[in-house]
């Protein structure tokens, strides 16, 4: 693990503060994503082995989650006038360009993380969404959540397929 991924630990088993129990669960689950690109080479975590999904790489796993933080926690939630990762292509948000190596995908996916933290600084989870109130913080947290273990699986997956690494 690198020197800059924080140590992954499990959430508080008995837990009685639900705001800090659903950060620690999506944060548990980031630190996942990252360990399972960390030591890739650019050609493994570019690789997209799987045939009926042409644009599933560990890399592009890293920039789809990137831009579901900025889109769901950083603009809906927090309000922010930043601009969404993706355009109108299914798929924009998967790909990324030549100069853009595993080290930078994952740098990006931290920054992102300390957006989406002050975005929803102070925010408690029953509160609504700061530019959405049919959804509240709470269901944010719990879709990037449930959205980030998905890919986990896949980088579960395509992990495996780089280099034969396998576990949690």
């Amino acid at each position: 693990m690198s020197s800059n991924t924080p140590e992954r630990r499990w959430p508080e088993t008995c837990a009685t503060d639900e705001s800090r129990l659903l950060w620690e669960f999506l944060t548990f689950l980031r630190i996942t994503a990252v360990t399972k690109v960390e030591g890739l080479d650019r050609e493994q975590a570019a690789a997209t082995p799987i045939p009926t999904s042409p644009v599933v790489s560990a890399m592009g796993v890293l920039k789809h989650l990137t831009a579901v933080e900025r889109y769901w926690l950083t603009i809906v939630g927090g309000g922010s006038d930043l601009p969404k990762l993706w355009d109108s292509h299914p798929e924009s948000s998967w790909t990324f360009g030549d100069d853009e190596t595993p080290e930078s995908v994952i740098a990006d996916y931290r920054a992102e993380w300390e957006l989406a933290g002050k975005a929803l600084e102070g925010r408690a989870p029953d509160e609504p969404a700061a530019a959405d109130d049919t959804r509240t913080v709470r269901w944010l947290l719990v879709h990037l959540t449930q959205e980030t273990a998905r890919h986990v699986g896949h980088l579960d997956f395509l992990r495996e397929l780089a280099d034969g690494a396998k576990g949690e």
